[in-house]
């Protein structure tokens, strides 16, 4: 069976700068019949672990260290022996959420991951986290943005540790490049395109926040 792209949602809280939200976040999980990655270990490592179904996890790869999108994974991690990822630069936030934890290795700009013969690239994204990144697999046409790109927009920069400009750059540096047709896989809400996205990036800079 050829490498594929699973998806599930979970449900939980966002906490940050003082204040609480209800989110719902995507969860995915790229391989095959026997092995996978999962990209952002969010709320629910039970639900996670079903739609394994029983294959070797390799990796949980973390788009960025907000809590909704890493609080199941130390969980994950020790029931399946998988390794966390994060890229350095979110350690702070990482340990706001699992102060007596570390993820077991380092995620940089460039580095590629590969999962049932499929390629992840990293791409150092920040803006909405200092350490945020996306994840581009052209054999699968996907590009995994966590919060950095949604549908209409980039991820918020009102809160702590992250800021507009960078983010813009980010989008218009990272992802803008590549190929138009890239589905855009997104941390919470629904996909899109690279192409469905570009024309609106002079709208953001105009917009501020």
């Amino acid at each position: 069976m050829g490498a594929r792209i699973d998806h599930l949602v979970t449900s939980g809280t966002f906490s940050l700068d003082g204040g609480t939200w209800d989110v719902d976040n995507n969860v995915w999980i790229v391989g095959d019949g026997s092995e996978a990655v999962v990209i952002d270990a969010a709320h629910d490592a039970d639900a996670i672990l079903r739609a394994l179904d029983g294959r070797t996890l390799r990796a949980i790869i973390c788009t960025h260290a907000h809590n909704d999108h890493i609080d199941a994974a130390p969980a994950l991690a020790a029931r399946t022996g998988a390794r966390i990822l994060l890229h350095p630069d979110d350690l702070p936030l990482w340990k706001q959420t699992h102060p007596d934890t570390a993820p077991d290795g380092d995620l940089s700009d460039g580095q590629v991951l590969t999962i049932a013969g499929i390629d992840l690239t990293v791409l150092h994204t920040p803006g909405h986290a200092p350490g945020a990144v996306c994840l581009h697999a052209p054999d699968l046409n996907t590009v995994f943005t966590g919060d950095t790109l949604f549908q209409g927009g980039p991820g918020a920069t009102g809160r702590s540790f992250s800021d507009f400009p960078t983010i813009i750059d980010s989008i218009r540096d990272r992802l803008l490049t590549l190929p138009p047709t890239t589905v855009v896989r997104t941390g919470h809400g629904d996909q899109t395109t690279i192409e469905r996205e570009a024309p609106h990036l002079a709208e953001w800079v105009a917009r501020g926040h």
